[in-house]
């Protein structure tokens, strides 16, 4: 008898437990969906208010949506912040990473952005994303031998992007390599016929 009722005890406490649990994730569940809705009404601070209304600091999702509405709202430090705990909490993940950049990018933190994106090529070699910003980082720097590795990874993955093709056009003008300058900038036409930048490409052309 007396194990029954303890028994009863027992179930009673993990009953409350669970219905702890499903309330809490349903408040954090609203808290997502208030948050999207302020967002569309461009109310950035606003919807970071109603995730910091659910805060888990050991929570890999809320901190990453900290992170991004912290970023549209102009809060570059409070978004660089979340986008750290993200990465820690989660440390192989790439998406708080890339989220990251675009804070760093505001701060002007390049060479941290460079080593960060090294390190997602590591996990994610043919990240196509990664390397095409990486080709863009060499190429402005004047790097155009690395910046031609960086892209070429990607435009063997797609061959017909029009960003990629335009600045991997560029990056072979800039090498000296005119034939293939000339073939990049003539698909970047098909890509975007009228295109002005492989417009002016092609006219530098010897």
């Amino acid at each position: 008898m007396e194990f029954l009722k303890y028994g009863i005890r027992i179930f009673f406490i993990l009953t409350l437990i669970n219905f702890k649990l499903i309330s809490a994730q349903e408040d954090v569940i609203k808290g997502f969906e208030k948050s999207y809705y302020l967002e569309k009404e461009g109310k950035y601070i606003q919807a970071a208010d109603a995730m910091k209304a659910v805060y888990d600091d050991e929570s890999y999702e809320i901190n990453l949506r900290l992170g991004w509405l912290y970023y549209l709202g102009g809060k570059m430090d409070l978004s660089t912040e979340h986008y750290r705990k993200a990465v820690k909490l989660i440390p192989y993940a790439i998406e708080p990473r890339l989220g990251l950049a675009y804070p760093l990018s505001a701060q002007g933190q390049w060479k941290e952005i460079e080593e960060m994106y090294i390190k997602i090529l590591e996990t994610d070699p043919l990240n196509t994303l990664v390397n095409y910003r990486m080709g863009l980082i060499c190429y402005n720097r004047g790097d155009y031998e690395k910046a031609d590795r960086y892209l070429e990874k990607v435009l063997n993955l797609y061959p017909f992007d029009y960003d990629t093709l335009v600045l991997m056009a560029w990056t072979k003008l800039r090498l000296q390599k005119f034939r293939e300058a000339k073939i990049l900038f003539n698909k970047t036409l098909m890509a975007n016929p009228g295109d002005t930048s492989a417009l002016e490409g092609l006219s530098l052309l010897p």
